[in-house]
């Protein structure tokens, strides 16, 4: 009797060790914002579906996320099972076969259900290469108690010239409260997003058709100085270092009249929990000077697997339960649905009870508004609004994004960043070969 109690549990261990041997580890590269720390706080759902598989989170700051998946991807280092990777990265990565096609996320995934343009931008040859955990544009937050106490009225599409009158009149250095509050942290996806779609609503564009790079040219000079003096006068002390969470924190702490950044922020700043002027936010389409163009960006926050990753189908469980309309539910159900993240899928915008978020209208018209292919009032060679989908890019986009961000901290004039840029980005597309 004795000998079967022990053979039984010696059975039942051997089980349990085997259960343990069988458990996957997916390891997921994630970026710092609110919406991915929120996913963090809710897999306990996913791990409960699915006990086979372990999740470990590396999460990192947005330009060193980038640096560290772009070296692990080049390389075929294999640290990460799942990147998290934008409309950039995504078709440049597929097309070198780094990235595992995601054209069989399961029978009840719906991808035909991903909004279009964030399935454009996230394939590769009619392909899906990564689901989007949330898409975004951009758009303007403002505070509607210091606008109308500056005796002004917010269109639903205002021009440069207005918001610069408007983030002047809302100015009280004295009692740390600045007109606006944009990005100047440097990087191709922090202070150079911005600034590109400022450029390009002002006419001015990377290239010209003969790959010739542009920023010597009078509509950039305009761009780059009115960013420039409207920072000196209505912006922060220390913008230079400010990307979007910095700048977030600055407007849930009633610092800023208005920020112009990307649509996902408007859960953040009206949320009571975490901002403190909630109630007093209001939003508007991203300026324009009357050209044609308004500054406002196209971006997803992807998830995708590498193609060096040892556990390709677990991973691609963990990105169907992200990116589901089951996960926005699930995050409604806990959180509310101004919380949800947005931009993804067709059918969020079909719901009545999201369609009472106050600011689910303004992000769908802001998406759909953009146009990668078109990005500025004059033809280019290039898909990308606030990028340029070559590869370069990444280089490119950073040395001029320091030479920016050095301006706004006072080390240079724009007029000496843009020579300095101009002649930085002639340097790399000769040696690229353009």
């Amino acid at each position: 009797m004795h000998l079967r109690t022990a053979l039984c549990a010696a059975s039942a261990l051997a089980l349990v060790a085997g259960t343990a041997a069988a458990q996957t580890t997916v390891t997921i590269a994630t970026v710092n914002n609110g919406d991915m720390i929120r996913m963090q706080g809710l897999t306990d759902d996913f791990t409960a579906q699915n006990p086979d598989i372990e999740l470990e989170w590396v999460t990192l700051e947005e330009n060193v996320l980038r640096q560290r998946v772009t070296q692990d991807i080049a390389t075929k280092g294999g640290q990460f099972d799942v990147l998290t990777i934008g409309m950039y990265e995504t078709p440049i990565w597929a097309a070198q076969d780094w990235l595992v096609p995601l054209d069989d996320l399961g029978a009840d995934y719906d991808a035909d259900d991903i909004l279009p343009a964030m399935r454009a931008g996230l394939s590769y040859n009619d392909t899906l290469y990564a689901a989007p955990f949330y898409g975004e544009s951009s758009m303007v937050m403002y505070r509607t108690d210091l606008m109308e106490a500056a005796g002004l009225e917010m269109p639903d599409a205002p021009t440069w010239e207005f918001i610069g009158e408007a983030a002047r009149a809302m100015t009280d250095k004295d009692n740390e409260i600045y007109g606006i509050c944009l990005r100047g942290k440097a990087g191709w996806g922090e202070n150079m997003a911005f600034i590109t779609t400022v450029a390009n609503s002002f006419g001015a564009r990377w290239f010209d058709e003969n790959w010739t790079p542009q920023l010597d040219s009078p509509e950039w000079n305009e761009a780059v100085n009115f960013y420039y003096n409207l920072m000196q006068d209505a912006g922060p002390p220390g913008a230079s270092t400010n990307g979007f969470n910095e700048n977030l924190a600055l407007f849930q702490q009633g610092k800023c009249g208005m920020w112009i950044d990307a649509t996902v922020a408007a859960s953040f700043v009206t949320n009571p929990s975490d901002s403190t002027v909630a109630d007093k936010v209001g939003f508007a389409l991203a300026p324009d000077t009357g050209k044609g163009k308004r500054a406002n960006w196209l971006w997803a926050w992807a998830l995708a697997v590498p193609a060096g990753s040892d556990a390709t189908d677990a991973a691609k469980k963990f990105i169907a339960w992200a990116t589901s309309k089951e996960y926005l539910a699930l995050v409604a159900e806990n959180e509310g649905w101004a919380n949800v993240p947005p931009g993804s899928r067709t059918s969020l915008y079909e719901n009545p009870e999201y369609a009472q978020v106050p600011f689910a209208q303004m992000t769908l018209d802001s998406i759909n508004a953009a146009d990668p292919n078109n990005p500025t009032v004059d033809p280019v060679p290039y898909v990308g609004i606030q990028y340029v989908a070559i590869p370069e890019w990444a280089g490119i986009g950073t040395l001029a994004g320091q030479e920016f961000s050095a301006m706004l901290a006072g080390q240079q004039t724009p007029d000496e960043a843009l020579e300095k840029a101009q002649a930085l980005v002639t340097d790399e597309m000769e040696a690229a070969g353009y």
